[in-house]
């Protein structure tokens, strides 16, 4: 039955925007009084199964759990900015975090955060629904927030209520993200530029058949026993739950109004169809989400290209130092998760490294992938640099997000364990996470999975224990140089000389009124080959090569479904090591973290490749039977994987921090600047001494976390280092002294963006964060750039953005993402400025750049550009974009739900902390 209506009340409108071009007025009236649809309302409770967190479980996930809207709605929402019911009520308790949390307190939590019990208490039930006159589960929403509480009495209907919720709250995300991961979002929603880029870089990475997607399907269910039949059958009945929405919805005219606005249904008619779900389509979502979250590696080329302009600078012996000394690939002063001192080698230099396939300087193109554009597909700097802007936002959850603080009860005021945790998936309207709770045979948990993937919950808690995710970013991705005969087109695999595989996927598009397209088309293509997808062309030592890219969960994506199964069952997890064995079964590249009323636990997930030996896995090497993964089976993309007790794993240490830094000693990610300053630290010093003090509470540990969402990074722990050179001498010129000062005072209050009061959108220590903001990649190209010269330092930032601030433009995650300071070049400042200092640093730079390495000359340096950066107006270090105006410092930073449907929500202040979070110490276990 329906459920969604918007709010009604006068009060709660808001000043209008701009009327959207594509609506047609004449029909508004119509709409209005014919789509908007009544909530089912009831009393009836659901049967509270065991809960052991004693009211001390709480999460939260803005904007808002409904990311539906009728067609009404979005009018309502664009014309007056209405906001239909649960759409964004979880965004105002968020952001209030940032002003609140100094006077926080273990009963005021929930002031920020909701209650994360089992069960809906009866006076707080909003809606009771049987969907499809299903008597085998009820779906129960509660009052406050309006999350979907599935209980089932079997298996199947569990999972039929799953999906039905699941498109009551999603479908039209759901549908969105299953034609991207099939290449296909334009044909669907029409070809801006924002379509084409997402449909582009996701299909890069997965350029799968339908075929392709069944298999994964069919390896699953014959390869996983009984737990992968079961995956299947669930699968199944949630598909069946899904449909029924569907239908139930064409019925009742309350579908999504997107499908009107693209095309898909007629408003007056209700002409059209909304396609049914499919198997395969839940493996086109979930290679979307595994490209985005778990699929850590890659840049071989892009390191290769680096190593070679470092060798042409310095000769190959002092070039190859100095590249390793910027890759930091083990860098002793670098934060770690598992800090016992416990090693776990993965993927260290070699001795003697075997297979290198370095490219001929200057010889590297990228694989083209798009073709034969036509119309409004037809490439422009302009469609290209918006498709970019458009995709920046999703590129931020691949490459920055997602922390993790947990202490063990040893060292808390209860004596139990307390976790504040969860993953950075971005900011979006609908959120591509979705909260429910689901109790059925084998299934008892709450918490938050992806949309169209919510068969289980993926981050949350059971009866007696939680866990959570960040990314992790070790290496399972390898780029191999297959050698080309015959042509472009045929490769040689194993001494055969074997065609490559074409795979095409043909979009065009009618005009669209949604988005003000012209009609248009184009083809992508991919050469698909045994090693993986073709991604560069090379010659090597005047061989022609293409560089393909292989990781060990291509054509796997559906593997991890199993160890979801497990997570949600209480009869399979009951302390930390089937916690632990549950993680195993996920191959995609996690570090996974639980808590119960004893214990805490750690496990870095992710099928790792037996590599060859001498095999280095930070470049390309030879497509060779000596230099593939061990027992690598080219006919499923199988191989040896590193057992469970290599991977970094722990039980019951005193704390545990992780904001994607490196995880144990000796185990190498991919990720460039895992050294002395990363993001981690920025939690790491604050529980480390909230653990030295002892009698942590949930409320201390959360202010740890909030404190740290809103600190600098460069101010924290790198600007104290270069105001001591600065200040080696005294400064006479005013203008930097003046900026000295400005600099000196905002440390001293504890280096935060924050505002002056809540909701007064300025910051307090305004000029300070501009004039840090401006000087930065200022003051890194002062640096840096002379002593590498131009070609070694622009390679050196293709590797690694210099910066990454809330408000860059560039780098990584764009604007507006919330997530910071991830990437950047704060490890390497650190380091030469100590160096400079005369200070002890474990794993210096292979050189000291900073005016060669002498005081006075760095001194200058860094005078130098301060004074430049000093003054830049804030229009000048805050250009504007398409949702701020030039010079708005707060507005540059502030958070954006970037609209993927109809509905729009407002922005938010800056906050560096994960979009589903869970606050939680139980109480007692079973």
């Amino acid at each position: 039955m329906p459920r969604r209506t918007p709010r009604s009340t006068l009060d709660r409108l808001r000043t209008p925007g701009r009327f959207p071009k594509f609506l047609k007025t004449a029909a508004i009236c119509a709409l209005v009084a014919g789509l908007l649809s009544p909530t089912a309302a009831g009393t009836a409770q659901a049967a509270t199964p065991d809960d052991h967190c004693g009211g001390r479980c709480s999460d939260i996930l803005p904007p808002g759990e409904n990311g539906n809207a009728t067609l009404a709605e979005i009018l309502l929402n664009q014309l007056f900015g209405t906001q239909p019911a649960h759409a964004e009520d979880q965004l105002g308790p968020y952001a209030d975090l940032a002003g609140g949390y100094s006077a926080l307190t273990d009963a005021k939590i929930n002031n920020f955060f909701d209650d994360a019990s089992f069960g809906v208490p009866s006076g707080q039930v909003a809606s009771t629904e049987k969907p499809a006159g299903r008597g085998d589960v009820t779906i129960v929403r509660d009052k406050k927030r309006g999350v979907p509480h599935i209980t089932g009495t079997t298996r199947y209907g569990t999972e039929f209520g799953a999906g039905y919720a699941a498109a009551e709250d999603r479908l039209w995300l759901m549908d969105v993200f299953r034609h991207v991961g099939r290449g296909g979002l334009t044909p669907f929603a029409g070809g801006a530029a924002a379509n084409q880029g997402l449909e582009q870089e996701f299909w890069r990475n997965a350029p799968y058949t339908e075929a392709d997607l069944q298999a994964q399907i069919d390896h699953v269910a014959a390869g996983a026993g009984d737990r992968g039949r079961q995956a299947l059958d669930d699968v199944n009945a949630y598909l069946d739950g899904i449909n029924a929405y569907i239908d139930a919805s064409d019925r009742g005219r309350y579908f999504p109004g997107e499908y009107v606005l693209t095309g898909h249904k007629d408003s007056i008619t209700n002409a059209g169809t909304i396609d049914h779900f499919k198997v395969t389509d839940l493996v086109a979502l979930a290679s979307v989400v595994g490209s985005l979250f778990g699929s850590g590696g890659g840049g071989e080329v892009e390191n290769a290209v680096s190593l070679l302009a470092a060798q042409s600078k310095y000769g190959v012996a002092e070039g190859t130092e100095v590249w390793e000394s910027f890759r930091e690939r083990n860098d002793p002063e670098a934060v770690l998760t598992v800090h016992d001192g416990e090693s776990f080698p993965y993927a260290s230099r070699p001795d003697d490294p075997k297979g290198a396939a370095l490219p001929d300087a200057g010889s590297v193109t990228r694989e083209p992938l798009v073709y034969d554009r036509t119309g409004s597909a037809t490439a422009s700097a302009a469609t290209a640099a918006s498709a970019t802007a458009a995709t920046t936002a999703l590129g931020s959850a691949r490459r920055g997000m997602s922390n993790a603080l947990v202490v063990s009860g040893k060292h808390t005021a209860s004596g139990h364990p307390i976790a504040v945790f969860g993953p950075q998936t971005g900011y979006f309207a609908p959120q591509l996470l979705m909260l429910q709770e689901i109790q059925g045979p084998g299934i008892s948990a709450r918490g938050a999975s992806f949309a169209g993937l919510s068969m289980y919950v993926e981050l949350g808690r059971g009866q007696d224990y939680s866990w959570s995710a960040t990314t992790s970013g070790q290496d399972i991705i390898d780029t191999y140089a297959v050698e080309l005969c015959q042509d472009d087109h045929h490769y040689l695999l194993h001494g055969t000389c074997t065609a490559m595989e074409k795979v095409e996927q043909k979009n065009s598009w009618t005009p669209s009124v949604a988005d003000g397209t012209a009609a248009g088309s184009y083809t992508m293509r991919a050469w698909r080959t045994a090693y993986g997808p073709v991604e560069y062309r090379a010659t090597v030592g005047g061989t022609k090569v293409a560089y393909t890219t292989l990781r060990s969960s291509y054509l796997h994506e559906a593997d991890s479904i199993v160890g979801f199964q497990m997570l949600n069952d209480p009869d399979y997890v009951k302390g930390p090591e089937d916690f632990q064995s549950a993680a195993q079964h996920i191959n995609f590249t996690f570090n996974w973290f639980y808590a119960d009323s004893r214990h805490t636990a750690y496990y870095n997930s992710g099928d790792n490749p037996v590599r060859a030996s001498g095999v280095d896995a930070e470049f390309p090497v030879w497509a060779r039977p000596a230099y593939e993964w061990r027992n690598w089976d080219p006919a499923t993309n199988t191989a040896d994987y590193t057992p469970a007790s290599q991977h970094p794993n722990s039980l019951d240490q005193d704390y545990y921090i992780s904001w994607n830094n490196k995880q144990a000693k000796d185990y190498t990610t991919a990720s460039w600047g895992d050294g002395s300053v990363h993001r981690g630290d920025l939690l790491e010093d604050r529980v480390k001494r909230l653990v030295t003090a002892g009698g942590v509470t949930r409320s201390a540990l959360v202010k740890a976390m909030a404190d740290a969402a809103l600190a600098d990074l460069r101010a924290e722990d790198v600007l104290p280092k270069l105001l001591k050179v600065v200040t080696s001498s005294p400064v006479t010129d005013s203008t930097a002294a003046a900026a000295v000062s400005k600099l000196s005072a905002w440390v001293s209050a504890g280096a935060r963006r924050t505002e002056t009061s809540a909701g007064s959108k300025k910051y307090a220590d305004a000029d300070a964060i501009r004039i840090l903001d401006a000087w930065w990649p200022l003051l890194v190209k002062a640096e840096f750039q002379p002593g590498l010269g131009g070609d070694l330092y622009t390679a050196f930032t293709a590797n690694l953005p210099v910066d990454e601030s809330p408000s860059a433009g560039h780098g990584p995650t764009g604007s507006h993402a919330g997530s910071s300071f991830q990437y950047g070049w704060w490890s390497y400042v650190d380091k030469d400025i100590r160096a400079v200092l005369g200070e002890p640093v474990q794993g210096p730079l292979a050189r000291t750049y900073c005016g060669g390495g002498n005081l006075a000359s760095c001194r200058d340096i860094l005078i130098g550009t301060l004074k430049q950066a000093a003054g830049a107006t804030a229009s000048q270090v805050y250009p504007g974009d398409d949702q701020c105006s030039a010079g708005d410092q707060w507005c540059a930073d502030s958070i954006v739900q970037r609209t993927l449907g109809g509905i729009k929500h407002g922005k938010i202040g800056w906050q560096n902390r994960p979009t589903y979070q869970q606050v939680v110490e139980y109480t007692s276990h079973r």
